[in-house]
């Protein structure tokens, strides 16, 4: 993979370069068509991003160049996805920022204009986000079954003891290559939901369990009726 050129100002290094590959706007709409954590084909992301097959190319082969997209090749087929849970959660910040300063740019959109099932439960690369995972991360924290300090987050011994209650081995999570837990923008709440390697088991146990289920639409979560139950018990304490 080619190096990224570094910023002239040491104070930023490689900022700049990153805002070039974001600041197109069909680059960001295939990025954002893959912050589901889905991979997909070349021929799906120059649908979704309207361009012409030979732009689309160039575009994916900068974005996979600059570390952002990684290549699954499957047969004959080429599957591009985000590169790393870190990268999904940066872009999904950034949103969250977009969607902050957008009165400043123009005429005002609040979150309140995001689609109710979008804004209520979402996929945010791999793990949940929306009003619902919102909700839960704040009585967590309340709760004192997590303890945050700054962005990072680490588990209580009653957070271990109630997150084992849920499938989650917090000592098995640490050992992950990646953060265990942090403070991740949520862009339609403008408060942060639970990322890192502990949200990412979060979803899986709740789906497993059959709480959470994914939808044929991207990003959509749907809360069956045992998991509006025990969230409703959980966040009731």
């Amino acid at each position: 993979m080619p190096t990224a050129p570094t910023d002239d100002h040491s104070h930023f290094p490689g900022l700049s370069w990153i805002g070039a590959l974001l600041a197109d706007p069909g680059r960001a709409a295939m990025l954002w068509a893959l912050m589901d954590g889905s991979a997909r084909p070349a021929g799906e992301l120059t649908m979704i991003a309207g361009l012409s097959p030979s732009a689309a190319s160039a575009h994916l082969a900068r974005l996979t160049e600059g570390g952002l997209l990684a290549v699954e090749v499957r047969g004959r087929h080429r599957y591009f996805r985000i590169a790393t849970p870190d990268i999904a959660a940066s872009i999904e910040a950034l949103a969250n920022v977009a969607q902050a300063t957008a009165p400043q740019r123009a005429a005002p959109r609040t979150a309140r204009t995001v689609p109710v099932d979008m804004r209520y439960a979402r996929t945010c690369y791999d793990h949940m986000a929306g009003e619902l995972a919102v909700r839960v991360f704040e009585r967590m924290v309340e709760h004192d079954l997590l303890t945050l300090d700054g962005d990072a987050l680490e588990a209580t011994s009653s957070g271990t003891a109630h997150l084992a209650d849920w499938g989650i081995d917090v000592a098995g999570q640490h050992t992950r290559r990646r953060r265990f837990a942090c403070t991740c923008p949520d862009w339609s709440e403008r408060r942060p939901h639970l990322g890192g390697a502990l949200g990412a088991a979060l979803l899986d146990s709740w789906s497993r369990q059959g709480w959470v289920e994914r939808t044929e639409r991207p990003r959509i979560l749907r809360i069956t009726p045992t998991g509006h139950q025990r969230f409703n018990e959980f966040l009731a304490r």
